[in-house]
Order: structure tokens, then sequence, then C-alpha cells
């Protein structure tokens, strides 16, 4: 148990596997946790101090351990492997051990854990005054990329990669996790100590790796928090990889402004990824794109759509390709059957790389290296630049495949130590040697028939076991008939087992020879794999130009399939769109064409679409429809339209839904508020904005004044104004469009029909003022009276007909939220509102905010009059911004009969009114 000690003292935060014959095991603590969490057995052992103290132990066997591992790594633990460095039979004493590798959650490359569509991110972050430094790696691919970034593009990065594992030193881990831990909750936090994070340690630490003088080719030369985080994620690779990192070939900058920012809302609202019904992949826009053939295309596709380009020039060249494929058929259907038998080239060459790769890896890689002449001359035949540069891209590697074709069998075996891998004729010696393991078993038929014959006895057979190797073994009744040098090895029940000097002098002549072949072959294969990590480059360079072909042939698919146009890009600040749809629900309607709509917007004459109508008329469906084209348009896509022109954005925001964040300790509506804010604050004129209402978390006033006051903000704000769709039941935003010149309003139309709704999902010009709430609230299924009491109160407010018992309050019955002493409807003084939200004693009812309490059966509370400012008991009130309060003035002029005034009266009324008016106290309160 010494030996164990000292390796679990040098991995305290790891569960520590280790090897024991056929098992690996493991103890004390390690050992509960995991019999609890794998549900296997927990059993106990001398603890060998010489008490009768037991140690608990657990563990698993050796084939089946990779299993177990994935288990315990997807738990978000850490598995530290300690293996047998020398063999047991040749051991002087305590068999040599070390740990071999770290399994982590951000370095597995366990296939168990593995999704093969997805990139396994792991980040380092290293904190400066001015930026953090980022790198973000894939050790299953060899992706490594470097950047520096502030706060807010840190965590839209970090909602795009979703790492599994994020490495930050001890003295900035409480930082790291206030930042990383509520919003992403499976992240495993791995600390590092703080020499790892200093720049000439980290600066030469990238120079040994890269064997290179300088960082400038990497074109990160001049940043100081991303090297500190580059050459932390290598002392942390250096110590769970032990060194296995051949596959990092190079690193790349990574620079946000390169592409569409989009935050962690934006890529959640608009379900790029994962679905807000469930978090699973079906329904969204991934699950509609994705036609990819090959594991590292899906991997391609999914970075595409999180990361749309901004330069025009490099999305007209994806399109140009696209197009051209979309055109060739026969090219596509080419290709489609080519990269079917690709596999997966990119984390093949990983594990060639961190020397993972088994010969079945490398029957894989030659079936790739096969398939990659063939593409290449496909590919000569198309004309887009995009497709050239591919074609260039792409290394034939004929020798190399060539190579592996006569080194291994078709089919070997997983195991590399047991032989059975190399194909005959590729090496002389171990030819020689199969011939001596293959001449002696004819030996050993022959010697069984032999000794059958000199005996008589006909159930003598000649065996062999790993225990006692080769015998003679005879059943007891016919031991009599044996004769001459027979040695007994072991007794049975039935039988005896025998061995002879001939035979023990062929049996070490045959097991030396399968022993050799063995290790023969095991030599054979490491040489084949350090031959192939030689070209490691040009394979992985292979694999991203494979991964972007495969990309550009399912976009062109999806477009032939799903009747899409190419779109028109431009520079300018124009989004036009003709018949749009939504790409994702007209695929999930079923016996039902989806409704297409327009979208007319720029900057100068319609920046700001206000658009109104009631729930469930695909308000919010419409919105996300037209972020989803205008991602698609710059990843390169044909898009679901008539016809489409799409000036570049650089931003997309959301601000859609309603959600609180407990773990952050945010209401829905401080939620909506940040991301208002976010919107506010980081919006440009070439940004896009989606407004799925506002304020809806707060009172009607509260609400309606903070999305009037947005409006007017995007529309006034020359540096802020984007292009904004914004959907609202606040009809009174319609009045914008008469004093603001660049908003428009449009209505999502209904058909009213016996006092029902159809819902026609048209947008249309021109407001509504209407939500029809109430026809919506019989379709969900309230109960009739409710609906029935709904419409009274309804009508009522609409007449402004509020009795002192609160809306309709004949019989006593209170209002809204009236009863018992609830302040409701009509319980409230002040002046009347328009839709103020109901509430408790004391607060606002329908019309108005309320005063102390209301009283019982609905009645008002003391200092809450019906008219009139409030009294000195009464709380302010909220004022309309559309409505004028009651005013004496305003009852003498409705009193005034004109029809029958002389001039010199009407002067005479006039003069009364406005001295009236400008009396602070017109009542003498």
């Amino acid at each position: 148990m010494a030996q164990y000690a000292r390796m679990k003292d040098r991995h305290k935060d790891a569960i520590l596997f280790f090897r024991m014959g056929d098992f690996y095991e493991t103890f004390d603590d390690d050992a509960r946790l995991v019999s609890r969490v794998l549900g296997i057995t927990l059993t106990a052992r001398n603890s060998g101090t010489g008490g009768a103290e037991k140690t608990p132990l657990a563990g698993v066997p050796y084939h089946a351990v990779e299993k177990y591992i994935a288990e315990l790594v997807g738990s978000g633990y850490k598995v530290a492997v300690c293996e047998q460095v020398e063999d047991p039979k040749k051991a002087r004493g305590v068999v040599k051990r070390d740990v071999v590798e770290v399994v982590t959650p951000g370095t597995t490359m366990l296939a168990q854990t593995l999704d093969p569509g997805e990139n396994n991110y792991m980040v380092a972050l290293a904190f400066d005054e001015d930026a953090y430094g980022m790198v973000f790696l894939d050790l299953s691919t060899g992706e490594f990329r470097v950047s520096e970034l502030g706060e807010d593009d840190l965590l839209s990065e970090l909602s795009r990669l979703d790492p599994a594992e994020a490495i930050v030193s001890y003295d900035r881990a409480e930082q790291a996790e206030a930042l990383l831990e509520p919003r992403f909750s499976d992240i495993a936090i791995s600390r590092l100590e703080e020499w790892a994070f200093d720049y000439d340690q980290a600066h030469q630490a990238l120079l040994d790796h890269f064997e290179v003088l300088t960082l400038k080719g990497f074109g990160c030369d001049e940043m100081t928090a991303g090297v500190c985080a580059a050459g932390s994620m290598l002392v942390y690779l250096r110590d769970t990889q032990k060194n296995r990192l051949a596959h990092l070939k190079t690193m790349a900058r990574h620079d946000v402004a390169d592409a569409m920012l989009m935050d962690s809302a934006t890529q959640r609202n608009l379900e790029l990824i994962t679905s807000l019904r469930d978090g699973g992949r079906e329904g969204t826009l991934l699950s509609v794109m994705d036609r990819t053939y090959t594991p590292m295309g899906a991997r391609f596709m999914r970075q595409a759509i999180t990361r749309p380009l901004v330069s025009t020039e490099a999305v007209l060249a994806r399109q140009e390709a696209v197009g051209e494929l979309h055109e060739e058929h026969g090219a596509r259907d080419e290709f489609a059957g080519l990269l079917k038998s690709m596999g997966d080239l990119e984390r093949l060459a990983a594990r060639v790389g961190s020397e993972r790769a088994n010969a079945r890896d490398l029957i894989a890689l030659k079936a790739a290296l096969h398939v990659i002449p063939v593409i290449k001359e496909k590919l000569s035949g198309l004309k887009a630049g995009f497709s050239a540069g591919l074609r260039d891209g792409l290394q034939e590697l004929r020798p190399l495949a060539e190579k592996l074709e006569r080194a291994l069998v078709d089919d070997p075996p997983l195991s590399l130590t047991e032989g059975g891998l190399i194909r005959a004729g590729y090496n002389e010696d171990l030819d020689d040697l199969r011939v001596i393991s293959s001449g002696g078993k004819r030996w050993i038929a022959e010697l069984q028939l032999k000794e059958r014959e000199r005996t008589g006895i006909q159930s003598l057979k000649v065996d062999y076991n790993r225990v006692f190797g080769y015998y003679i073994e005879v059943t007891k009744p016919n031991l009599h008939r044996l004769e001459g040098e027979y040695i007994r090895k072991q007794t049975m029940r039935n039988a005896e087992r025998f061995i002879t000097p001939e035979l023990k002098e062929y049996e070490e002549k045959i097991l030396g020879a399968e022993e050799k072949i063995g290790e023969l072959e095991y030599a054979l294969f490491l040489e084949l794999r350090e031959e192939v990590a030689a070209s490691l480059g040009e394979i992985q360079g292979n694999a991203r130009a494979i991964a972007q072909l495969d990309f550009l042939t399912a976009l062109a698919e999806l477009a032939v399939q799903n009747d899409y146009v190419a779109p028109e890009i431009v520079d300018g600040p124009v989004l036009e769109i003709d018949d749009g749809r939504h790409p994702v629900v007209e695929q999930l309607l079923q016996g039902e064409a989806f409704v297409p709509n327009d979208t007319q917007l720029d900057n100068r004459t319609k920046q700001i679409a206000l658009i109104t109508g009631p729930n469930m008329a695909g308000k919010s469906t419409y919105l996300r429809q037209v972020g989803l084209i205008v991602l698609m348009a710059q990843i390169g896509s044909f898009v679901p339209a008539r016809s489409a022109k799409i000036g570049i954005v650089d931003r997309i925001f959301t601000r859609v839904g309603a959600s609180d964040n407990l773990a952050r300790g945010e209401s829905t509506f401080l939620v909506e508020m940040n991301e208002t804010a976010n919107i506010l604050n980081n919006a440009t004129p070439n940004s896009l904005v989606l407004l799925d209402e506002i304020g809806r978390g707060t009172s009607t006033f509260d609400g309606l004044s903070i999305a009037w006051a947005v409006t007017e903000y995007l529309h006034n704000t020359p540096e802020r104004a984007a292009k904004t769709l914004f959907a609202t039941h606040y009809h009174e935003l319609i009045e914008l469009a008469s004093s603001l010149d660049r908003i428009a309003n449009y209505n999502v139309a209904i058909r009213e029909q016996d006092d029902q709704i159809v819902f026609l999902r048209k947008v249309m010009p021109g407001g509504s003022d209407r939500s029809y709430g109430i026809q919506v609230a019989r379709m969900a299924g309230l109960p009739r009276s409710v609906v029935e009491r709904a419409r009274v109160i309804l009508a009522d407010l609409e007449d402004e007909d509020l009795s002192s018992d609160g809306v309709d309050g004949a019989d006593g019955r209170g209002g809204v939220d009236g009863a018992d002493g609830a302040g409701g409807v009509g319980a409230a003084g002040g002046a009347d509102g328009a839709d103020g939200a109901d509430g408790p004693a004391g607060s606002g009812g329908l019309h108005g905010q309320g005063g102390a309490s209301g009283g019982p059966h609905g009645q008002r509370g003391p200092g809450t009059p019906r008219h009139g400012k409030p009294t000195a008991e009464s709380p302010e009130y909220q004022l309309s911004l559309f409505l004028p309060a009651d005013h004496p003035v305003v009852e003498d002029i409705k009193e005034l009969d004109l029809d029958l005034m002389t001039p010199v009266e009407a002067m005479n009324a006039l003069y009364r009114l406005q001295q009236k008016a400008a009396d602070p106290d017109p009542d003498g309160a």
C-alpha cells in the first residue's frame, strides 16, 4: 500500500485506478465513491498495518475499464490511471507502477465520452486588468486557439463553446467560480499553481512545444493574458497526458470580431443548438441544417451555426460553392457517397498523435486516405474558388496509404500485444517465427496421434493452458497403460496430466516463437504508428478540408430538399425578405402549409417595425424566423424565402420570453432588464435587434414606460440605431409611428367569426388596438365562468364604468382580487389608467394604484377616493401617458352649451376656464 499511497498523494484531486493483475483497484474514499457512482460491490482487505483494520476496496476488470472511467468522467470526476510499467514475471519485488494518464472531463479521449458531432472543449482563463486571456482546446481533434476579450464577449464565447472544463489559477479560483458556475452548471473547474500562469514561463513553454523562436507566426506575440492562458493549458496537458501531445501541431489566434456576435440569450432564444422545450436537439436549427456525412463535418456545421461570418467576401465564397453543388446534383451525389466512407479523420489523427491509436484506427485511417485522391479528382471538376481551395489543400499521401495496406491485416484484434496485427510478407523475421509456431503446432498434433497409437489410449490428448503449458492428458481408467518417461504434472478428479522431456523441449520452442511474434508485431506496429504521426500535419489538413466539403455538400442538399434560395449579400444596412419562412417550424408542421411573410427594414426609412397582435398569432415565430434567415445567410447557406437581400449584420440581439435565474438571484424582470441593457449598450447600426415584449414583469405603466423609452432610444441614438423588430401588446406604442419617422406599424392578421378568432399568421401593415386575450384564454381552456366574468369586467373597463365596490360590483362582490380586503379592480383611487396589475392589499388594481388597503367585499380603503389626486394617506398613483386625468376644467367644458352662448359669453367663459386651469388647486383642497 506504500506504493499506492505515493501515487495517491500526487493525484489527490482524482480517483486513482491502481492496476493489480487483471483488475484496476480503488481504495478508501475512492472505493466508497466508485462503489456509489458505478454501483459496484464495496469490499475490504487487510490494511497491512498489522491490526484488524480493513481497507475499503472496489475494483473493475481491466478489459472493461474504459466503460467505467467514461461513466466517472461523465459524472464530472477525474480518474488517474496507474499502470504496471514492467512485466510482473520479470519484476524483482513490488511491480513498478506509474500514472500514465489522468482522464478529466476536458481531456478525455474515450469514445464513450465523446459525441461524434460535438467538440469537447476545455478552456484556460488568465485574468488581466484590461482583458481576459482565454484559450480553448479540443484535445480529441487538436484544435487550439488563443484570444483576449472583455467579460461580455468572454461569456458569449463560453456559451458558444460550452466547455467541459476550465483551468484557472488558485489565486483567481473564487473569481472564476463566481463568473462560471451560475451560468455553466456542468463545467468542471480545475486549479493550477500561480507559476503556471506566469508570462515568462508560459511564453517559453509555447516556444518549446511548437519548436519555434517567436510566437509572431501564431498572431499572439503581443497578447499577455492570452499567452499566460495558453502556457497554463500546456502545463495542465503535460501533467495529465504525460507529454503525449504530438497532434497539437499549431495554435491559432481567435478574434471575436471576425464573426457575428451572439450572446448567450440570443443563442438560447433562437434555439440554434438546444431547444427551449427540453434542452435537446429536436426542434433546433442544427437539427434541420445538419445533413453532413462525417463527424468532422457535423462539428463544422455546429461551429458555423454558432459563429456566422461577417466578411461579405467570405460569405459569397461559401455561397458560390454551395450554389455550384446545388446545381451539380451528380457531383453532389458522388461526394455524398465518398464522404460516407471517410470516418472521423480528425479524431483518428488525434489518437495517433496521443499514442492511443490501435490497429483498427490505422485501418480506418487507411480507408480515408484511399478516398482522398478520388475526392481531389472530383473537386477538379468544380469551378468555384472555394472548392478549388479545398482541392489544393488535400494531400494524397499515397505512399502512407499503401504501406498501411501492406502492413496490417484487414480485421486486426483490439489488443496490440497478442499478435494477429501484421500481414504476412511484411516482415521476414516475423514470417520465420510464424513458420516455427505453425510447424510446432503441427508437431503437437502429430505427437498426439503417435502417443495414441503407442499406448492404445484413443482418448489421450495433447493440450495447452496458460498455467501449465503443454501437457498430455490421460483418463484414470487408462493410467495402467502408460509406459516410459511420463512425468505427472497435475491430478484431477477423472484424469491425470503429464509431460515428457520431448514435449517440454518443443513447448519451449513453440512458446518462445509465439512470445517473440507478439513482441515483434507490437514493435512493428509502433514503428508504423510513428510513421503515421510524422504525417499528422497533412492528415489534419485533409480533415479540415473534408469537414468543409461535407458542410458545403450538406448546405446544397438542404437547399434542394427544402426549396431554399440564394440570398443577395450586400454591405449596406438593408434587410429585405420576400415570403420568408421559419426553417424549423415549417419542418414540424404536419398537414399544414407554413404561411410566409415579408420583411423590409433599413436604417433610413424603416429602422423599427412595431408588431402588434394577439398571443398565439405568430409574432414570436416571425421574429425568430427573421433572425434565423439572417444567420443562415451569413454562414453561406441558402435561405427559406422566395428572395432575400441581406446586409451583413455584426450582431443579433434577442429579448424573447420570460425566465428567471435563481442561481444568480435574478428575478424574471431583472433578467429581462439585463438583456435589454445589453442591447442598448452594445447594439450598432449594423445590428439586428429582436424584441418580443419588454416590461411584462412589472406594473403596466412601468412596463409601458420602459418599452416606450427603449423604442425612442433605439430610434434617436445614432450609434445604437439597429434594425429592430419589436413585438408588443402595448398598443399605445403605435402612436410612436406618427412622431418618429423610421418606425412602421405592423400587425399579425386574424379573422373574427362568431366571437372566435382564426389566426391567419400573416404580418400586415398597420397597428392593432386589440389583444384578444379573452378569446385566447378561452381557447386555452379556462373555465367558462372565468371567461364570462372576464368579458363583463372588460366591457366595464372599456366603458370606464367602475363602482366603488369594484368592476360591476353588484351583490357586494369585489372586483378582481378585491375580495376579503384585497385591493382589486375599482378598489383603488387615483386616475383611471389602462390595464394595471392586480395585487394584494394596498396594491394597484386594473385602474390605478391602490391606497392603504381594500376594505371588505371590495370596498375602498381609507385614502382612496374614486377621482382626483391622492390624499395625504394614499401613495402616488401612476398617470397615463396618453389620456389626461380628470380635471374640473374638463368637467366645466363638458357642461358648456356652445350653441346658445353669445360671443361675449364665450369669451368670459374662456377667461374663467383659463384662470381655473392656472390654479394649482382648482377644487380648493
